[in-house]
C-alpha cells in the first residue's frame, strides 16, 4: 500500500507562516521595507516584465479576467441542458483604475482604503487586522505603478533601438533618446536648423523655481522607509546639483568682495558681452530682491539650479545646436555667466537670455528692450509661462506630497510628469492649429496698421536700433546723476540771490543818477547797461531753470509710479498664486490683498500729480519759457495703468530727459513710435510661423521615423509570441494620434518637406472608421475648456500646458 502525502491546507500554511521562530528577532516595518526593496527592485520586478506582458496580451489589456495561460470561455449556455439566466458582470481592475484615478486628481491610498474597508464592514465582511488593507494596498499599488513603467519603457527601448538602426542622421547630430521622449516637437526631428536666416534659435526652452512643491524634513522618519525607486526619473541627482554649487563658488572666490567693495567708485558702463549697462543691471536685481527676499533669486546664490540644467541640457543635445533661454531674470543670469565664466564660451554661445512676459515689468526699460521676448529677436510669440503651467498642472500633489520622503515624492511627480506627456502628445496637433490661427490673426492686425500709418519698414528697423542705442547707454558721471535733483535746486537758489544782488545794484546806480551823484556820465552808462544786461540773462536762465524743476519733479513722480505699480504687481502675483497656500497662509493672502487695495487709491493720485506737472510743461513750452528742443511729456492714463505691458506709456520717459540733441523721430514723431511698435509685433509673427512651420514638419518627421521603426520590429523574427501584440497596440496608438495631427496641421505649410506620415491611406480610414464616438479627438476648438493646453482668457499667447517645461 502507497502512502500519500498531505497536502497543507491554506489555513494550515498561514498558521505555519504565522508561528514565531524561537530565539528569532521581531523586524520593524522599516527594516522590512529596508529588505524587501532591493529584492523586489532588483529580482522580483524584473522578472515579472514578461508575465506581466503575456498576461496583458492574453486578456487584452485587461478587458478579460482570465488567469494566464487560460483562454477566454463562453459559459452563458449550460452544458448540463438546464434554464440559465444571464447576468452581466463587471470586473474592474483596481490597480489600473486606481492609476488612471491617481494622476487624474490627488492620490490618495488612505481615503480608497477606508472607503472599502468602510463598505466591507457595512457587508458583514471583516478584515484580519487594522490598517491591513491600506499597508497591502499601498505596497502592491506602488509596485505594480513601477511594473507598468518599466514594462512601456522596455517596449520603447526595442523601438528606439531600430529606429537609431534606421536614422540617416549620425547620433552625435542629433538630440539624446531622452529629450526626444521629453518634447517631440523641440527634439523629433532628424537635424536641427541653426543657420536659419532669421537666427531663430532651434529650441526655447523656459525655467523657473517652485516654491511650493516643499516638503518636510524628514517626515515620519522617511530617511530609513523611503529608499531609491528603480524607474528611470526626469529630477537630476543631488550629486549634481551639488557639484555646480561648489563650481560656482569656485569661480566666484574671492573676486567678488573685491569687486563688491570698488562698485559705487566706478563709473557706469557696459561689462564684457552684456548689452545693458550695470547700473541697469542693479536696478533689476533690487526690484526682484525687494519684491522677494526670501527666495533670493536675483543676489545669485540660488543660480546653481539654473546652471546645472543647462549644463545637462547641453549634454544630451548636439554642439551646433542653439537654445533661446527663458528666464525670470535671464539678464542677472546672462550677467553672471560673463562676468565669472560659469559657462564655456562654445555654450555660452549658443544662448540668447531672454526675461519671460509675465515678469518682465520688474526689470527696468532698458533691460525690457533688450532681453524682453517680444523685443528681442528669436522667441516668437512665446511667453516663457510654460513652468507655471507645469505648477498649476502639479498643485493637487502639494498637501500630501508635503509628507512624503524624498524618494516618494520624486516617484509621484515622475508619474504625473509621464501622464502629461502623454495627454500633450495627444494635444499637439490641437496646440499648433490653435497657434497658427492666433498667430495669423496678430499678423494681420499688425499689417493693417503698418498701412494705415504707411511708414517705410527699414526707416522703422532703423530707428528702432537707433532706440536702443540711445536708452540703453551707461548714465554719465553716474555718481554726480545721483544728486542732480538737489544740484538744480541749490542751483536756483544761487541764481534767486545773484538775481536779488542785480537788482540792488541797478536801483543803487538809478539812486545815484536821481541824486546827481555821478562824476562820469559815459562810465556810469557803461555801469547801468551791464548791470541790467546781467539781470535779463539771469532772469532767462531763472525761467529755463523753473521748467527743468518742473520736469525733473516730473521725473521723479514718474519713476516713484513704476516703483509702486511694480510693488503692486508683486503683491497681485502672490494674491494670484494664494489657491496654491495652505490654510496657514490664509493670513498672509488677506493681508496682502488688503495691502493692494490699500496702494491704489495713492498710485492714482501719483498720476493725477503727474499729469498736472505734465500739463505745466506744457503751457511753459507754449510760452516760450523753456528751451527751444523741449518737447511735452506725455500724460498717463489712469485705464490700463495697472497692467505694465511692454508697450505702455509708463515706460517712456519722453520729453524728462535732458538731452539736447537733434529730436530723432522715434521719441518725436507719434506715426514713427506706433509703427515701431507695430513692426516688431509684424517681427515676432513672422518668427513665430517660422517656428510652427518647423514644428509641424518636425511633428511629421517624428511620426514616420516611430511608425517604420515599429513597423520594422513586427517583421523582425527575433521576437516572441508576446512583443508582437504590444507592438501593434502601440502601431494603434500612433495611428490614432496620426489622424488628428494630419487633420489639425492640414493649413500649416511644412519648412521642408517631408515624404509622407507613414501610414498607408487603408491605415487612416480603417482609423477614421474606428473613432466612431465622441473623445478627446473630437474637433473641440470652439469649446477651448475641453482641449488640452487651454489657455486662460487673460493668457492669448499661452503656450500648451507645459510643453516649454518638457523642453
Amino acid at each position: 500500500m502507497k502512502t500519500q502525502p498531505i497536502s497543507p491546507s491554506p489555513a494550515s500554511l498561514v498558521g505555519l507562516a504565522r508561528t514565531p521562530t524561537p530565539h528569532a528577532a521581531k523586524l520593524l516595518p522599516s527594516q522590512k521595507r529596508a529588505n524587501q526593496w532591493p529584492r523586489w527592485s532588483q529580482d522580483v520586478i524584473p522578472s515579472l516584465l514578461v508575465p506581466y506582458l503575456s498576461y496583458i496580451q492574453q486578456t487584452s489589456v485587461l478587458r478579460y479576467t482570465n488567469a494566464p495561460g487560460e483562454a477566454q470561455q463562453d459559459l452563458a449556455v449550460c452544458q448540463a441542458g438546464c434554464r440559465t439566466r444571464s447576468i452581466t458582470v463587471a470586473c474592474v481592475h483596481f490597480d489600473e483604475f486606481i492609476r488612471l484615478l491617481s494622476v487624474h486628481q490627488a492620490p490618495n491610498q488612505t481615503m480608497w482604503c477606508d472607503a472599502v474597508d468602510t463598505f466591507l464592514d457595512g457587508m458583514g465582511y471583516k478584515l484580519s487586522c487594522k490598517n491591513n488593507l491600506c499597508h497591502r494596498f499601498g505596497n502592491t499599488f506602488h509596485w505594480y505603478q513601477v511594473l507598468s513603467i518599466l514594462a512601456r519603457n522596455r517596449i520603447s527601448t526595442i523601438i528606439a533601438d531600430i529606429r537609431r538602426g534606421q536614422a540617416h542622421t549620425p547620433p552625435i547630430d542629433q538630440p539624446s533618446e531622452y529629450l526626444r521622449s521629453r518634447c517631440l516637437l523641440c527634439f523629433g526631428g532628424n537635424t536641427c536648423h541653426g543657420a536659419d536666416a532669421r537666427s531663430i534659435p532651434d529650441v526655447i526652452v523656459c525655467i523657473d523655481a517652485c516654491f511650493t512643491q516643499k516638503c518636510s524634513t524628514n517626515p515620519r522618519s522617511a530617511s530609513s522607509i523611503d529608499p531609491p525607486n528603480p524607474t528611470p526619473t526626469f529630477f537630476l541627482s543631488n550629486d549634481d546639483v551639488k557639484a555646480m554649487e561648489d563650481f560656482v563658488q569656485s569661480s566666484r572666490g574671492e573676486r567678488r568682495r573685491m569687486q563688491a567693495s570698488r562698485a559705487e567708485e566706478e563709473e557706469d558702463r557696459y561689462e564684457e558681452g552684456m548689452r545693458v549697462p550695470v547700473s541697469v543691471l542693479n536696478g533689476c536685481g533690487e526690484s526682484f530682491v525687494a519684491a522677494d527676499k526670501k527666495h533670493e533669486k536675483a543676489t545669485g546664490e540660488k543660480q546653481h539650479y539654473a546652471l546645472a540644467l543647462l549644463d545637462q541640457l547641453f549634454k544630451h543635445i548636439p554642439p551646433q545646436m542653439t537654445v533661446g533661454l527663458l528666464y525670470d531674470i535671464g539678464c542677472q543670469l546672462e550677467h553672471s555667466c560673463q562676468k565669472w565664466n560659469l559657462l564655456d564660451d562654445n555654450t555660452l554661445s549658443c544662448i540668447s537670455f531672454a526675461v519671460v512676459v509675465f515678469h518682465a515689468y520688474g526689470h527696468q526699460w532698458p533691460c525690457q528692450i533688450i532681453y524682453h521676448p517680444r523685443k528681442c529677436e528669436g522667441f516668437g510669440s512665446s511667453d516663457g509661462e510654460g513652468c507655471e503651467r507645469l505648477w498649476s498642472s502639479l498643485k493637487q500633489l502639494i498637501p500630501s506630497l508635503r509628507v512624503s520622503g524624498f524618494h516618494q515624492r520624486l516617484f509621484v511627480l515622475d508619474v504625473q510628469i509621464r501622464h502629461l506627456d502623454t495627454k500633450s502628445i495627444q494635444g499637439y496637433g490641437h496646440w499648433l492649429h490653435r497657434r497658427w490661427l492666433h498667430c495669423q490673426i496678430k499678423k494681420n492686425a499688425a499689417l493693417d496698421g503698418l498701412l494705415d500709418l504707411d511708414v517705410n519698414k527699414d526707416i522703422l528697423h532703423a530707428e528702432w536700433k537707433v532706440q536702443i542705442a540711445h536708452q540703453t547707454r551707461p548714465v554719465p558721471h553716474k555718481r554726480q546723476s545721483k544728486n542732480k535733483a538737489a544740484e538744480v535746486i541749490t542751483t536756483i537758489l544761487a541764481l534767486e540771490k545773484t538775481l536779488d544782488a542785480h537788482d540792488t545794484s541797478v536801483r543803487e546806480l538809478e539812486m545815484q543818477l536821481y541824486v546827481g551823484a555821478v562824476a562820469n556820465v559815459v562810465e556810469f552808462n557803461l555801469q547801468l547797461a551791464d548791470a541790467r544786461s546781467r539781470r535779463q540773462a539771469d532772469l532767462m536762465t531763472m525761467k529755463n531753470d523753473i521748467y527743468l524743476t518742473i520736469r525733473l519733479n516730473a521725473h521723479t513722480v514718474k519713476t516713484r509710479i513704476r516703483d509702486r505699480l511694480r510693488q503692486h504687481k508683486f503683491e497681485l502675483e502672490r494674491l494670484e498664486r494664494s489657491y496654491r497656500a495652505t490654510v496657514n497662509e490664509h493670513k498672509l493672502r488677506s493681508n496682502t490683498q488688503y495691502s493692494i487695495k490699500r496702494r491704489e487709491p495713492a498710485i492714482l493720485k501719483l498720476v493725477s500729480t503727474y499729469n498736472g506737472l505734465c500739463t505745466q510743461l506744457q503751457s511753459l513750452i507754449r510760452q516760450r519759457r523753456a528751451p527751444p528742443s523741449a518737447i511735452p511729456p506725455h500724460p498717463i492714463a489712469h485705464e490700463g495703468i495697472f497692467l505694465l505691458n511692454v508697450d505702455d506709456e509708463i515706460w517712456q520717459d519722453i520729453g524728462l530727459n535732458d538731452d539736447g540733441m537733434h529730436l530723432p523721430a522715434w521719441l518725436s514723431d507719434e506715426a514713427t513710435r506706433s509703427g515701431i511698435c507695430l513692426q516688431l509685433e509684424l517681427d515676432r509673427c513672422i518668427e513665430e510661423e517660422t517656428r510652427l512651420m518647423r514644428e509641424r514638419s518636425v511633428m511629421q518627421e517624428w511620426m514616420l521615423a516611430e511608425w517604420e521603426a515599429v513597423q520594422t520590429a513586427l517583421r523582425d523574427p527575433a521576437n516572441d509570441l508576446v512583443m508582437p501584440f504590444h507592438l501593434k497596440a502601440r502601431a494603434k496608438e500612433l495611428l490614432c494620434i496620426c489622424v488628428v495631427w494630419k487633420n489639425k496641421v492640414r493649413e500649416i505649410p511644412c519648412a521642408w518637406p517631408v515624404e509622407s506620415w507613414g501610414p498607408t491611406n487603408e491605415d487612416f480610414l480603417r482609423a477614421a472608421r474606428d473613432q466612431v464616438q465622441s473623445s478627446f479627438f473630437q474637433d473641440d476648438d470652439d469649446n477651448k475648456s475641453e482641449s488640452v493646453g487651454v489657455v486662460d482668457e487673460s493668457d492669448e499667447d499661452g503656450d500648451l500646458a507645459y510643453s516649454e517645461a518638457s523642453s
